[in-house]
């Protein structure tokens, strides 16, 4: 059961896949720079593989989420154009 999406929703869309995307870009840049600040942390040094980790997954998530988003409005948008 799919439901139709309206030109102004797929734009909204868009515009929120875009900031996904470019939030999980800005997660991979700014792991090495935080990385070391977090080894210093006694109570995370021991862990800090698994924040890294944590961190990594979580600029996947954004980064896959933002494209698939981008993928679905961009389809959205071009399904709605009258000349198509």
């Amino acid at each position: 059961m799919a439901t139709e999406i309206t030109p102004e929703k797929a734009k909204l869309q868009l515009i929120w896949g875009a900031a996904l995307l470019l939030a999980g870009i800005g997660v991979f840049f700014r792991i090495p720079q935080v990385m070391p600040q977090i080894r210093e942390m006694t109570q995370l040094a021991a862990v800090s593989g698994f924040v890294k980790f944590c961190f990594y997954f979580m600029g996947v998530l954004l980064v896959g989420g933002g494209a698939r988003k981008i993928y679905f409005s961009v389809q959205a948008l071009q399904s709605k154009r009258p000349d198509a």
